[in-house]
């Protein structure tokens, strides 16, 4: 059944892609449901699809952006959203939750304002908000490739301060760790892994596989190191069944990654339903 991915193009561009989403989502999820920041991957999608939107309202408009890869505004969108998110959690020092939804409202308000321009709903902004397998194109591959190597640097130099912060970051401060310029360039690599995954999964269900194989992944975990491993584990099979599953039963892609991922969910549950985490 997988041997068809490997067969045209554009199945093999899916297949690869959604090999890279698979381990970045849940891994970068790992940090960012330690630091108590899932609901950042909600606001941050919905950002992208503004940014997508914009970009393709500007191409019915004008010739210039036609040709251009809805993906790369989109990525600006979220980058800048979350660099407002990570100013607003400065601005409310004790209320930093209020950012979150901050950037969500505007996000979605402003999205549908330039959906409303475009005249409602077109046929490539529903493939950005549920995933398509056939509209991965070379360009989507190597743009998410790229984001998947700069990602893949930044956790390997700064593993140390990033598990540093996750867990005290006071003492992180104290010790004398460039605690802002890591922040801000982990909240970047974010929102960048946000924007590569909505082509596979879609911007309405980005967050579920940065946050579910995570959820799977703490129930069988004993330690930090083995929640990534396992997280990662579980988000490659969601998403390679996944995407095998919905080509050859022609169901939304996104939807059933996240079903594959829920339903793994349900059998850590069920097989470790006496232990407490």
């Amino acid at each position: 059944m997988i041997s068809v991915f490997f067969q045209y193009d554009f199945l093999m561009y899916a297949m690869f892609t959604g090999i890279m989403v698979g381990f970045l989502a849940p891994f970068l999820g790992v940090f960012l449901v330690v630091r108590r920041m899932s609901l950042i991957a909600d606001a941050l999608s919905h950002v992208t699809l503004t940014g997508i939107a914009f970009s393709l309202l500007l191409g019915r408009h004008f010739s210039l952006f036609q040709g251009l890869n809805p993906l790369y505004l989109g990525a600006g969108f979220s980058v800048g959203a979350s660099l407002l998110i990570e100013r607003l959690r400065n601005v409310y020092t004790y209320y930093k939750e209020l950012a979150i939804p901050i950037i969500l409202s505007a996000g979605i308000g402003l999205g549908v304002v330039f959906i409303s321009l475009a005249d409602g709903f077109t046929n490539d902004l529903f493939s950005y908000l549920f995933g398509s397998v056939v509209t991965i194109t070379q360009s989507d591959f190597r743009l998410i490739a790229a984001i998947t190597l700069f990602v893949s640097g930044f956790i390997i130099l700064f593993y140390k301060e990033l598990f540093f912060l996750s867990f005290d970051e006071e003492q992180a401060i104290i010790s004398g760790m460039p605690k802002r310029f890591i922040q801000w360039m982990f909240i970047i690599i974010v929102a960048l892994v946000i924007a590569a995954s909505m082509r596979v999964v879609g911007i309405l269900l980005v967050s579920s596989l940065m946050t579910i194989p995570v959820a799977s992944a703490m129930r069988l975990a004993k330690g930090f190191k083995q929640t990534f491993i396992y997280a990662v584990i579980f988000g490659e099979i969601s998403v390679i069944v996944g995407l095998v599953a919905s080509f050859h039963l022609n169901l939304a892609p996104g939807g059933t990654i996240v079903m594959i991922a829920v339903l793994i969910l349900l059998i850590t549950l069920f097989f470790t339903r006496g232990r407490h985490t």
